[in-house]
């Protein structure tokens, strides 16, 4: 694998390349297609799937959606080498939005489940496609600011499309929700013909089996796959944890807004220091906000707990992924976005489901410390990471 020392992103902050272009703002169309198209149905099919269904209907849209997520994430590297960037996204928006307008005509568990798993796959194929794409846009002297504005044009969407679509749901009606859902990604196709294709970009392609040999891959991803286990936890279980409603709100706004302000100062930090050093810490910060999170009864505690866990989580997000980005020639972008994103939503799911099953035992205060112990165990690689090693080593 040709590789490049970690330190080599650090910039100076002489002659540094401007970082909005114009291919990046088309780029920023494409993505909040499909960002508005993800997010405005997350929260609402499975509402609508419990309306058609009954009890465990919505339980079981979620997991369809997850689970082809999953699967496209891991199958779009592949694709992308053999048919380029721009085909493969542009087919990832289509899938995105085109089966979500056969709820407007009809549906029923097997029309919700089908649209769901198509959904799921067109996600994760323009996610996966656009992310490498975007990559290969951002100069690398600046990486790390990229990707926290690309996180932030991504975060508004699911900022406010998640109880948007809930309430377009209960006021103009459920083909409205399905329109606009489709709508958004589908009128996104228009702006990728518009877009450089980058496969044939210097150096060898990166496929996913030699990503997943890799420990200079793995050890990132892991360590991030930690944070977001504590995400899904978080996320799914402090409604229930925390007595108060009240206190449950705040930590929900606390968490996603101090993720959002240290992603940005961690990608301005990694771009003149190099991203390596910041993963360790922010493991640190994570697991020390879980264990905060305990404290279900103490307010102070709760907000607190949120607002370090949120802080850790990301600085982890931009620094794995620059990380990542570092270790492989530019043709090798796609396997690390696929890779980082199973991270991510493996680590989320399997998290809630694993945090569901302790606290039932445990309850919850216990479960939340038994989670930061779990959370150790990512230590090591990132201890290992933290002078930032040369590419590929295991």
């Amino acid at each position: 694998m040709t590789t490049t020392t970690d330190s080599a992103t650090a910039s100076s902050g002489r002659d540094r390349p401007p970082l909005v272009t114009r291919p990046l703002l088309l780029r920023f169309v494409s993505l909040l297609g499909s960002a508005i198209g993800f997010n405005l149905l997350l929260s609402a099919v499975p509402l609508y799937a419990q309306e058609s269904g009954g009890e465990h209907a919505a339980g079981l849209a979620t997991g369809a959606l997850m689970l082809a997520t999953v699967i496209g994430e891991l199958a779009t590297p592949s694709l992308t080498a053999r048919f380029g960037y721009r085909p493969v996204l542009a087919a990832g928006l289509v899938l995105l939005g085109a089966p979500t307008l056969v709820l407007v005509w009809t549906g029923g568990m097997a029309a919700v489940l089908a649209v769901c798993l198509l959904r799921g796959l067109g996600f994760a194929v323009a996610l996966v496609a656009g992310g490498a794409l975007t990559a290969a846009l951002i100069p690398a002297e600046r990486r790390g600011e990229g990707l926290a504005l690309i996180g932030v044009v991504a975060g508004v969407p699911a900022l406010f499309g998640l109880p948007l679509g809930v309430w377009l749901s209960q006021h103009v009606g459920w083909s409205w929700v399905f329109a606009i859902g489709a709508a958004a990604p589908l009128a996104a196709v228009a702006s990728v013909p518009a877009l450089p294709d980058r496969t044939r970009a210097a150096g060898p392609t990166v496929g996913l089996r030699q990503g997943l040999r890799s420990g200079a891959l793995l050890r990132p991803a892991l360590a991030f796959a930690a944070t977001a286990l504590a995400a899904g936890i978080m996320v799914t279980f402090l409604p229930l944890a925390v007595p108060s409603a009240a206190v449950v709100a705040v930590a929900l706004v606390v968490q996603p807004a101090a993720t959002v302000l240290t992603r940005w100062l961690a990608g301005r930090y990694g771009d003149r220091r190099g991203p390596a050093g910041l993963v360790l810490p922010a493991l640190l910060a994570a697991v020390a906000g879980v264990l905060l999170l305990a404290s279900t009864g103490s307010a102070v505690a709760v907000v607190a707990g949120a607002a370090v866990f949120g802080a850790g989580f990301g600085v982890a997000q931009n620094a794995t992924l620059a990380l990542m980005y570092t270790r492989v020639p530019p043709a090798g972008y796609g396997t690390v976005t696929a890779l980082w994103n199973v991270a991510y939503d493996g680590g989320m799911g399997i998290g809630a489901v694993a945090f569901g099953a302790v606290a039932s035992r445990t309850g919850y205060p216990w479960a939340f410390v038994l989670t930061a112990v779990v959370m150790l165990a990512a230590l090591a690689p990132a201890w290992r990471d933290r002078r930032g090693g040369r590419g590929s080593g295991g």
